[in-house]
């Protein structure tokens, strides 16, 4: 069974004469422990699906399966908890709170989940020591590089180590050695069992890829996997 199954997705607004489908039937299905790049231009669809495989939006049909269970038609509250337990996301804008330190920004999710603060400490700093932060604990996003700070994002991504990482974009604001970097974490973080959905409008991020997946106008026109890899 895929840990992700999308069914003959929609996703319309402004239903009618005006209707835009963001998502025009698609259908996807991504196996555990996948690497997988969902390419496409800005409007084509792949931010709207990121939102529907994240469960941060519902769709206007169609189902969605996550590791077995249907999430197509769940509560908020349900939804939010499943996202909590299974996805990670890291986002092109790194969304850290400035007055927080590194370690206060990975330990944030962690709280929020009501894990006890032992527990929560240890999570945090093993996180951003794996991703190269281990002597930044304590410095404040302003006191960081654009790649620092996407590496704190990713250490708050994983520290609850949650089987799915989700990433929209995530080189898009870093040059080009700081991307490299954060891909290769990825890749590792692959390596190690999670499940890695990337999203980007990049051929070159696209390709370093086992899979890739292109959207375009809200439909999937293409499916292959990287031989090269």
């Amino acid at each position: 069974m895929a840990l992700i199954e999308v069914r003959n997705l929609y996703k319309i607004y402004n239903p009618g004469e005006n209707e835009v489908r963001a998502l025009d039937g698609v259908t996807l299905s991504i196996e555990r422990g996948e690497f997988v790049a969902i390419i496409g231009q800005s409007g084509s669809g792949k931010s709207t699906l990121m939102n529907m495989l994240g469960l941060l939006d519902v769709p206007s049909s169609g189902e969605y399966i996550l590791d077995g269970e249907n999430v197509s038609h769940m509560t908020d509250d349900q939804l939010s908890e499943i996202r909590n337990k299974q996805i990670g996301f890291i986002f092109q804008g790194f969304n850290l709170i400035p007055s927080l330190t590194a370690q206060g920004n990975v330990e944030l999710p962690l709280a929020y989940r009501g894990m006890p603060k032992e527990q929560r400490h240890k999570l945090s700093l093993d996180a951003l020591e794996r991703v190269g932060l281990g002597h930044r604990l304590n410095h404040l996003p302003k006191q960081m590089s654009g790649g620092q700070q996407q590496r704190v994002a990713i250490a708050r991504a994983v520290a609850a180590r949650p089987p799915i990482i989700l990433a929209d974009e995530p080189t898009g604001n870093l040059d080009s050695r700081s991307g490299r970097d954060v891909m290769k974490i990825l890749h590792e973080l692959n390596e190690e069992g999670r499940t890695v959905v990337l999203i980007t409008h990049d051929n070159g991020i696209a390709e370093e890829s086992r899979r890739v997946v292109r959207i375009q106008d809200g439909q999937v026109v293409d499916d292959y996997t990287n031989a090269a890899l």
